[in-house]
C-alpha cells in the first residue's frame, strides 16, 4: 500500500496498492476496484511521458517555462551579453558562461525583455536563475501550475476516514489486515499517524471479540475436511461453531481433544501423518490458551506478531544506530550481504526510522500499559493485556534501550528505558503489604516486633510514597502511630534513638534521640601524598585530638551538633490543615509536648534542637503548594515566642498531593521546612527535600551560582533521588564570561545503608542514571553533575579508603558509556571509612570526584574533609598520588577549597574541548598526553607478569619555540636562525600558535626504564588548526629535535590545512563600485577606499595599492593590489608548508615516524600523512582529504558526495595503503601506537627492545602449523598459529599473540606485518595462497561508474601487492627490523591491464628497497611452496649479499625459471615431439 498526498499537504491523500506485474505493467488498486497501468513513451524534452492507465492514453508534455533563464549545467557567468531591460528576439544569445575552460553561449527560446538576477564572475549550479524573461506573447506559453486541491474522488477510500473498525462477524479478517497494514508499514511503506491510530484500533476491536479464536482456528480447520477422521473433525466442528457467538473458545479443551486422539494412534507412520496435518490447526490454537485476561483472548496472538516486528526492526536498525552514517552502514551491509543485493534494498527500504519509530512506540506502550495493568480489571487497558508471553519483551526492550545515535533512537530507548525500570520495582501493594505487617506486629506490641522494624530498615522497603495512603488506610490510631514509627526509625537510622512515646488519643508520635558521633577531621597542612599517608594517618591517635580541637564548635554544621543533649522530636497526624490553623490553642497544645515548653527539661545550650513535624493526610493540588507554603508561615509567625520556648529548630509539614498519579504510584507528598534560623520562613532550596535527608544533599553549593528549578524526585530501592535544572545566574556568567550559559541538571542521591558496599554504590548510581534518563526536559546533555552520599547507618564503615577509591574508580569505568551519553561532566560520591572498630581508628569523610574530559581517560580526584590553617572551618584536602594529579590532565581542583564552596559554572578548557568536538570530532590537543598514559597504563594491565607497573608510566616536557633574544617571532626569525626550541614545563593551554609538540618518556613494558619520544600536534581549536607561518616552525623545529635524538616522532593530525590569510584592516574599510547602485545585482565595477583610508593605508603603511578613479563624482582609490600587514596572508603559508613536506620526508628516513589521523587533515596536513607514511587513522570523523566535500559538490552543481569521509576515510584511505591501520576511537589509535612503538628501538640504530616471553611461549619449540599440498591456507596460521576444531593450539613460527598486521585493507595478496620471535622484533612479509578481492569503488561524481571487484589469483604478484611489498621494506628499514619473507610467489602478473599500470615498476622498487636495506633479511619457502621466473629475481640473496640470506623447506618446497607446462611448450617443438 502507498500513500498518495498532495505535495505539501501530507493531509490531503489517497491509499493505493500498486503490484507490478511480469510484464513492465503495474496493477493499481483503489475504491475496490483495479486497473492496469503501462508507461509507452519514456520522459524527455521533446515528447514528455505518456502512460497507458486503463486502456487510455495519458500524456504529460514536458515542462516549458520560458521566463526563467536557467542554465543546465555548473559553470560560471563569464559576461552578460545584453544589459538590464533589454528586449531580447527568439533565439538571441544573452549570455555566456564557462564550463570545464570551454566557452558557451545561452540563448532564449522566446522573444521578451530581461532582468537580470545573477551577476558576472557567479559560480552556477545545475538549474540556477540567471535571469528572468517578460514575455512578448505570454499567452503563447502554457506552464504547468501545482495541483492544490484535494483528493476526495467518489469511489476512492482514504485509510484515515472513518469507518466501521471490525467487520460484522470477521474479527481474524479485521485482524489480520490490520496486522498486515502495520508489516507494510515497517518495511518501509509510510504510514501516517491517522493510520496507524486506526490499526491499533482495529487490532484492538478485534482482539476483544470472543469469537476471535473461533474464527482464526475454524479458518485453519475447514481445510482439513476429508482429510481427517471425521468424529474428530464433526466434535471440533462443533466446538467451534458453538464459540462464534459470545461464549470464548476453550483452546486448552481443543488441544486436548486433538491430543488425546492422536495418542490412540498406533501406527507410528499415520501418528506421524496425522501430526503433520494438524500442526498449523494447532500452532492457531496454541495462542488462545495463554491468553490470561477474559477481555482480551487475543492478547498472546498479537503479542506473537508484535516481537516479530520489534525483533525484524532491530535486525534493520542494528546497521543504522550508533551514530553510524548512511553511506558507511550501506557498505557494511554490502560487505555482509554479498550476493543478496534484494536483501540490502529491503534492509534500506525498512529503515524508514521516523515513520517506523511511530508504529515502535505504540508497541512498547501497549507492553508498558500490559505490564502495569491487573489482568482481572474489567476494562480493556492494553491489546497485550494478559499475554503470557510479556516476559519475552525483554530481551527486545534491553536491544532498543542501548541503542543511540539520533534523536528518534534516544527517545525509543528512553521509553524502553522507563518500561524496563517499572518492570523491576517492587509493586505498591507489595510494600504496602509488608508495612502494615510490621506496623501491625507493633502496635501489637509483639516479642518479634523490634527484629522485624530493624529487618525492614535493613532491607531499605522504600516507603515515603506510600506513609500517608497507608495512614489514610489504617485500622486504628495505634496502628497509624506503629506505621509512623516504623517510617521515623527508618528516616533517622543514622541518630541513636532513646525513647519512642505513641499518644493515640492524641495522634502524636513522641521521641527522643541524640547525635552519633562525628567523623574527624584531619589538619590541611598535613602530608598526604598518597592513599596509604591517609590510612596511616586514619589509624593515629593524634587524630582524635584534631578532631575534638578548641576550634570544634566552629566546624560544626547546622544539621549536625556534635551533642550528647537529647533532642525532642514530635510528629502529629492530621487529616485536614484546619485541625492546626484553625484554632491557635491546638498548635500551642502541640507544642506544649515538648518538655522545654513546660520547664521539665532544660533548653539546649548550643541552640534550639527539637524538631516538629505535622502530617497532613488531606490532599492538595500542585497549584496549591505556594499558598499553602504561606499560610503556614502565617502561622509560625504567629507562633514565635511558643516555638521559642518549645526549644524547637525547624518545624516540617509533609502535605498529600491528590491521590495516585496512576495505578502503579502514588505522588511523593509535598515538604515544607521552616527553620529557626530563618526566624521560621521556608527555605525554598529544601522543598519537597525529607528533613532527614537534606543535609546529607549538600545542596547549598548550588544555589550561588545557579537558579533551581525542581524537576521532580524519585524513591528507589536504593536511596532518594532529587534532580535540578540549574540554570547559570547572570551575576555568575559575569565573573565567568566563557562559561557554558546553558542550563545543566543535576541530581543529587543519597542512601542509608548499614555498610559501603560496591554493590550499593554500583545499585544507586545505576538508579541515579535511570531518573536522568526517565525526566522529559529541553536541558540539553552536557555539565550535568551527580552526587551520591552514601550515608552508612553507623557512620563508621570499617573500610580502607584505597578500596573505596578503587571501587568508584571501577564502578564509574563500567559505566562510563552511559556517563558520557546522559552528558555527565563529574561524578561525585561521599563515604565515611573507617580502618577497624576499634578506639584507636577514627571514621574520615572521603569525597571523590570523577571525570572524563577526553571521554577515554577517567580522571579521579581524591579528597578529605581537613581542618584549615585557622581552625575555623573545613576545606578539601587533596591525597596526592591519584592519577589526575600525575597526569596533570589540567582538571579543576578543590584543594584548599572550604567543602560549602559553590560548583562552578565551567571546569578548564571545557570550551576547547567542546570546540575540537564541534570542528572534528576529536581532542582537544592538550589532552592527547593523558590518552598516551592510559594506552601505556592499558599495556602494562595486560602483561601477565614480566615485572612491575611503575608508579609513574610518562613523563612530559613541552617543547616550546623561542626567540633567543625575548619577545615574540615570526618566520623570519627563523630564516635569521634566531630561534631556538627549548624544553620546559608550563600550564595546559598557554599555547600562542595552532601546533604542541611534546617531549615524552613513556615506561612501556618492553622498555620499562623509560623512552622518549617527540609528539607533534595541531590545536584545532587554534584557526581552526590550520597551518601558518609560525605553526610550521614549530612542527619543523619539534622535528629536528628528534632527528637530533633519533627518536620516534608522532604526529597528531587534525587540522583544515594552509591558512587563508586575509586583510582584516583593509576588509574593515573598502567599498564597492557598483554599476548601478539602485540595483546592486546588476554587478560592480572595481572596490576602492576613500581619500583618507588611502592616504593611511596606502601611503602611510603600504599596505595596498591603489589608482585615482571617480565614483559619484567624487575622487576615490581603485584598489589594484592588496598587501596587507598582517602575517600569513598568502602563499608564505605555502613555502612554510613546504618546508615542513621536506622536513618529514627526511624524517622518514632518518627516524621513526608516525601519524595518528584523529580529526580531518586537509591539504598539507594530508600529504603530512603521507610523506611519514605509518599512518594510524580513527574511523569516524577522520578523513584525509585534499578538498572538501562541499567545495567539489559546488563544482560539480549537484550534491554528489555527503560526507568528507566518502573522499578520504578510512573506507578509502585504509583500502588504497595510506593508512596502515584503522581504529574506532582516539584511545584505541594511541594504543595502537604504544604497540608498534614495541618493535622498534628506543633510538634509530638503537638495540632492538627484546621482552620474555616467559610463559606465553617456549623459544625451543616445533612449529605446529604445517601446510599441506594442494590446500590453501590462511598465512597468517603459518606466522601466528592457531586452534583447530578440537580446541587443540598448533603453534605458528612466530611468538604466540605475537603478530601484528599492517596494511591489511589493501592489496590483499601480500601479508605484512610485525612479530616477535623469541622475544626478538622482526618485519614479516608472506604471500598470500588463496585467491583475494581489489574492489574500487564506483565515483559518486560518475553516474555511469559502477564498483569494479577484481578477483586477484594467490602467489602472484600484482602491481599493488609490489608496491605494498616494496613500502614493507622501506618501512622495516626505517625501524631497524630484521625482515623474514616467507616467499610463496609464482611470478608478476603480466596481462595487458597489469602491465598498464605499472606491475614492472613496482616490482622494481621491491629491488630498490633491498638494496638500501641494512639489517638481516631472512628469505624462505616454506612447504610445498615455490618461486618461479621474476620472483625468483627480485628476492635473491645476491641483491645486497651482505645482508640477505635464503632457505628452504628441505624436502619439498621448489624454485624455477618456469612452470612445467611453461617450459615444455618453449622448449618442446613439435618437432621434438614427433
Amino acid at each position: 500500500e502507498f500513500q498518495v498526498s498532495v505535495a505539501g499537504d501530507a493531509t490531503k491523500f489517497v491509499t493505493t496498492s500498486v503490484r507490478m506485474l511480469s510484464d513492465g505493467g503495474y496493477l493499481i488498486g483503489n475504491g475496490g476496484t483495479s486497473m492496469v497501468a503501462y508507461r509507452t513513451s519514456k520522459d524527455d524534452a521533446a515528447t514528455g511521458m505518456k502512460l497507458s492507465v486503463g486502456g487510455r492514453t495519458v500524456a504529460f508534455s514536458p515542462d516549458y517555462d520560458p521566463s526563467s533563464l536557467r542554465t543546465d549545467v555548473a559553470g560560471k557567468l563569464v559576461k552578460k551579453l545584453v544589459p538590464n531591460g533589454t528586449h531580447v528576439e527568439k533565439g538571441g544569445a544573452y549570455a555566456e558562461i564557462e564550463v570545464m575552460k570551454m566557452f558557451m553561449p545561452l540563448k532564449v527560446e522566446e522573444s521578451g525583455v530581461i532582468t537580470w538576477a545573477n551577476n558576472e564572475g557567479a559560480a552556477l549550479s545545475a538549474g540556477d536563475l540567471l535571469a528572468t524573461l517578460e514575455l512578448e506573447n505570454p499567452e503563447n506559453v502554457s506552464t504547468a501550475t501545482v495541483f492544490e486541491g484535494d483528493l476526495k474522488v467518489s469511489g476512492w477510500e482514504s485509510l484515515g476516514a472513518p469507518k466501521a473498525s471490525v467487520s460484522k462477524g470477521r474479527p481474524h479478517i479485521t485482524l489480520k489486515k490490520a496486522l498486515d497494514r502495520l508489516g507494510k508499514g515497517m518495511a518501509g511503506y509510510v504510514l501516517s499517524s491517522d493510520a496507524i491510530d486506526q490499526t491499533m484500533e482495529d487490532i484492538a476491536a478485534a482482539v476483544t471479540d470472543s469469537s476471535l479464536p473461533a474464527y482464526e482456528i475454524d479458518e485453519q480447520l475447514s481445510v482439513l475436511n476429508g482429510r481427517i477422521d471425521g468424529a474428530l473433525f464433526d466434535e471440533l466442528s462443533k466446538m467451534v461453531n458453538d464459540s462464534k457467538g459470545e461464549s470464548k473458545l476453550p483452546a486448552d479443551q481443543f488441544k486436548h481433544v486433538i491430543a488425546g486422539y492422536m495418542g490412540n494412534i498406533k501406527d507410528e507412520v499415520e501418528r506421524a501423518g496425522f501430526l503433520a496435518l494438524t500442526a498449523p490447526l494447532v500452532d492457531a490454537a496454541d495462542p488462545y490458551t495463554k491468553s490470561l485476561s477474559e477481555q482480551v483472548p487475543g492478547a498472546e496472538r498479537v503479542l506473537i506478531r508484535f516481537l516479530d516486528i520489534l525483533r525484524e526492526w532491530i535486525s534493520v536498525e542494528r546497521w543504522f544506530c550508533d551514530g553510524i552514517s548512511y553511506a558507511d552502514a550501506v557498505d557494511n551491509l554490502r560487505k555482509a550481504n554479498k550476493n543478496n543485493n534484494s536483501g540490502i534494498l529491503d534492509i534500506c527500504r525498512a529503515h524508514s526510522i521516523n515513520s517506523t519509530a511511530a508504529i515502535i512506540l505504540k508497541i512498547i506502550d501497549a507492553i508498558s500499559d500490559a505490564g502495569k495493568s491487573d489482568i482481572t480489571s474489567p476494562t480493556m487497558t492494553s491489546v497485550v493485556l494478559g499475554a503470557e508471553g510479556l516476559v519475552d519483551a525483554t530481551p527486545c526492550l534491553t536491544d532498543i534501550a542501548s541503542m543511540r545515535g539520533n534523536k528518534t533512537y534516544d527517545i525509543l530507548s528512553e521509553r524502553c528505558r522507563n518500561v524496563l525500570i517499572e518492570e523491576s520495582l517492587p509493586s505498591i501493594e507489595e510494600r504496602k503489604t509488608k508495612f502494615l505487617s510490621v506496623a501491625k506486629s507493633l502496635a501489637m506490641g509483639s516479642e518479634e516486633a523490634s527484629s522485624q522494624v530493624q529487618e525492614l530498615i535493613n532491607d531499605n522497603i522504600v516507603g515515603s510514597d506510600i506513609l500517608l495512603p497507608l495512614l489514610r488506610e489504617a485500622a486504628s490510631a495505634s496502628e497509624q502511630l506503629a506505621i509512623l514509627e516504623i517510617s521515623s526509625r527508618k528516616q533517622h537510622r543514622t541518630f541513636d534513638i532513646k525513647e519512642v512515646s505513641p499518644m493515640a488519643e492524641k495522634s502524636i508520635l513522641k521521641f527522643t534521640y541524640c547525635q552519633k558521633p562525628k567523623t574527624s577531621v584531619l589538619n590541611s597542612t598535613a602530608k598526604m601524598t598518597s592513599m596509604t599517608d591517609l590510612t596511616r594517618a586514619m589509624s593515629n591517635s593524634k587524630l582524635s585530638d584534631l578532631g575534638r580541637s578548641d576550634s570544634e564548635s566552629s566546624l560544626q554544621s547546622e544539621e549536625q551538633d556534635t551533642t550528647k543533649d537529647s533532642r525532642t522530636s514530635i510528629t502529629k497526624i492530621c487529616n485536614a490543615m484546619s485541625e492546626i490553623q484553625g484554632d491557635m490553642t491546638a498548635f500551642k497544645s502541640l507544642l506544649g509536648e515538648f518538655p522545654q515548653y513546660s520547664g521539665s527539661a532544660p533548653r539546649c545550650e548550643t541552640g534550639p534542637a527539637n524538631v516538629l513535624s505535622v502530617l497532613v493526610l488531606q490532599d492538595y493540588s500542585d497549584a496549591d503548594q505556594d499558598s499553602l507554603a504561606q499560610s503556614i508561615e502565617q502561622l509560625l509567625a504567629r507562633s514565635l515566642p511558643d516555638l521559642e520556648k518549645a526549644d524547637v529548630r525547624r518545624v516540617s509539614f509533609i502535605v498529600s498531593k491528590d491521590g495516585k498519579a496512576d495505578k502503579t504510584t502514588y505522588s511523593l507528598p509535598s515538604v515544607f521546612t521552616f527553620r529557626e534560623k530563618a526566624d521560621f520562613k521556608e527555605d525554598h532550596l529544601y522543598r519537597d527535600i525529607e528533613p532527614t535527608v537534606s543535609y546529607q544533599l549538600d545542596m547549598l553549593r548550588l544555589g550561588k551560582n545557579f537558579t533551581l528549578s525542581f524537576l521532580g524526585d524519585q524513591l528507589s530501592p536504593s536511596g532518594q533521588i532529587y534532580l535540578y535544572k540549574a540554570t547559570p545566574k547572570a551575576s555568575a556568567l559575569a565573573q565567568d564570561k566563557k562559561a557554558n550559559k546553558a542550563p545543566r541538571i543535576f541530581a543529587r542521591a543519597v542512601s542509608f545503608i548499614n555498610d559501603f558496599s560496591a554493590g550499593s554504590f554500583e545499585q544507586l548510581l545505576i538508579e541515579t542514571y535511570n531518573a536522568l534518563d526517565s525526566i522529559k526536559t529541553a536541558v540539553p546533555p552536557g555539565d550535568n553533575h551527580v552526587f551520591i552520599n552514601i550515608v552508612s547507618a553507623s557512620q563508621s564503615t570499617i573500610i580502607d579508603p584505597v578500596d573505596v577509591e578503587q571501587v568508584v574508580a571501577s564502578i564509574l569505568k563500567r559505566h562510563s558509556e552511559r556517563t558520557s551519553r546522559l552528558g555527565i561532566a563529574e561524578v561525585e560520591a561521599k563515604a565515611v571509612c573507617k580502618l577497624a572498630d576499634d578506639g584507636d581508628s577514627h571514621p574520615i569523610s572521603l569525597r571523590l570526584v570523577a571525570s572524563n574530559p577526553t571521554g577515554f581517560v577517567q580522571v579521579m580526584n581524591t579528597y578529605v574533609e581537613a581542618a584549615d590553617e585557622t581552625g575555623s572551618k573545613r576545606v578539601f584536602k587533596s591525597i596526592g598520588g591519584t592519577k589526575a594529579s600525575m597526569a596533570g590532565s589540567g582538571d579543576s581542583s578543590w584543594e584548599g577549597l572550604d567543602i560549602t564552596t559553590p560548583y562552578p559554572l565551567t571546569r578548564p578548557f571545557d570550551a576547547q574541548r567542546k570546540a575540537a568536538l564541534r570542528s572534528s570530532d576529536t581532542l582537544y590537543g592538550y589532552d592527547l598526553p593523558a590518552l598516551f598514559e592510559a594506552a601505556v597504563e592499558k599495556q602494562w594491565a595486560g602483561v601477565s607478569s614480566s615485572g612491575t607497573q611503575p608508579t609513574m608510566v610518562m613523563f612530559t616536557a613541552e617543547l616550546v619555540v623561542r626567540k633567543k633574544s625575548g619577545g615574540s617571532w615570526t618566520m623570519k626569525d627563523y630564516l635569521d636562525g634566531d630561534l631556538e626550541l627549548v624544553e620546559t614545563q608550563r600550564k595546559a593551554g598557554k599555547n600562542d600558535v595552532g601546533m604542541i609538540a611534546w617531549l615524552m618518556t613513556l615506561k612501556t613494558v618492553e622498555c620499562p626504564t623509560g623512552r622518549q619520544i617527540v609528539l607533534i600536534a595541531n590545536d584545532i581549536t587554534f584557526k581552526a588548526g590550520s597551518f601558518g607561518t609560525r605553526e610550521d616552525v614549530v612542527f619543523k623545529l619539534a622535528s629536528e629535535f628528534a632527528r637530533k635524538k633519533r627518536i620516534p616522532r608522532l604526529y597528531m593530525a587534525a587540522n583544515s590545512g594552509a591558512r587563508i590569510g586575509l586583510a582584516e584592516g583593509i576588509k574593515k574599510t573598502f567599498k564597492v563600485a557598483f554599476k548601478d547602485p539602485s540595483n546592486p545585482e546588476s554587478g560592480f565595477d572595481f572596490l576602492y577606499v576613500n581619500k583618507s583610508d588611502y592616504e593611511k593605508l596606502g601611503v602611510a603603511k603600504k599596505e595596498l595599492i591603489a589608482t585615482p578613479a571617480f565614483v559619484g563624482g567624487k575622487e576615490v582609490f581603485k584598489i589594484t593590489d592588496i598587501i596587507g600587514s598582517e602575517p600569513d596572508l598568502g602563499v608564505e603559508n605555502l613555502k612554510g608548508s613546504g618546508l615542513i613536506a621536506g622536513e618529514t620526508s627526511s624524517a622518514y628516513d632518518d627516524i621513526f615516524t608516525l601519524t595518528l589521523v584523529l580529526g580531518r587533515t586537509v591539504g598539507i596536513g594530508a600529504y603530512l600523512v603521507r610523506l611519514g607514511q605509518r599512518t594510524i587513522q580513527k574511523n569516524t570523523s577522520s578523513p584525509i582529504i585534499l578538498t572538501g566535500y562541499q567545495a567539489l559538490n559546488k563544482l560539480m552543481g549537484v550534491d554528489v558526495y555527503s560526507t568528507n569521509d566518502q573522499l578520504g576515510g578510512p573506507a578509502i584511505m585504509y583500502s588504497n595503503g595510506i593508512s596502515h591501520l584503522a581504529e574506532n576511537d582516539h584511545l584505541s589509535a594511541v594504543a595502537s601506537a604504544i604497540h608498534w612503538l614495541s618493535y622498534v628501538p628506543t633510538v634509530r640504530g638503537g638495540l632492538l627492545p627484546i621482552t620474555d616471553i616467559t610463559g606465553i611461549d617456549d623459544i625451543e619449540r616445533p612449529i605446529g602449523f604445517v601446510p599441506q599440498s594442494g590446500i590453501p591456507y590462511d598465512p597468517r596460521y603459518l606466522l601466528t598459529g592457531h586452534e583447530d576444531y578440537d580446541g587443540q593450539w598448533h603453534g605458528g613460527f612466530f611468538d604466540k599473540g605475537s603478530f601484528t598486521e599492517t596494511l591489511a585493507g589493501w592489496a590483499k595478496s601480500v601479508v605484512v606485518g610485525r612479530a616477535r620471535l623469541g622475544g626478538i622484533p622482526m618485519g614479516v612479509i608472506a604471500t598470500e595462497n588463496r585467491t583475494a578481492e581489489a574492489i574500487k569503488p564506483a565515483d559518486p561524481a560518475d553516474l555511469s561508474a559502477s564498483e569494479a571487484v577484481k578477483q586477484e589469483a594467490g602467489c602472484v604478484w600484482f602491481p599493488n601487492s609490489a608496491y605494498k611489498t616494496a613500502q614493507a621494506i622501506n618501512d622495516f628499514r626505517t625501524e631497524d627490523l630484521p625482515l623474514i619473507i616467507f616467499a610463496n610467489w609464482r611470478g608478476f602478473s603480466g596481462g595487458q591491464r597489469d602491465m598498464f599500470d605499472e606491475v614492472l615498476k613496482y616490482g622494481a622498487l621491491i629491488v630498490d628497497a633491498f638494496v638500501k636495506f641494512q639489517q638481516p633479511v631472512f628469505v624462505y619457502i616454506p612447504p610445498h611452496a615455490e618461486i618461479r621466473g621474476g620472483a625468483w629475481v627480485v628476492l635473491d640473496a645476491s641483491i645486497n649479499e651482505s645482508v640477505m640470506e635464503m632457505y628452504a623447506s628441505a624436502d619439498n618446497a621448489r624454485g624455477g625459471v618456469l612452470e612445467a607446462n611453461g617450459a615444455a611448450s618453449v622448449k618442446y617443438r613439435t618437432k621434438d615431439m614427433l
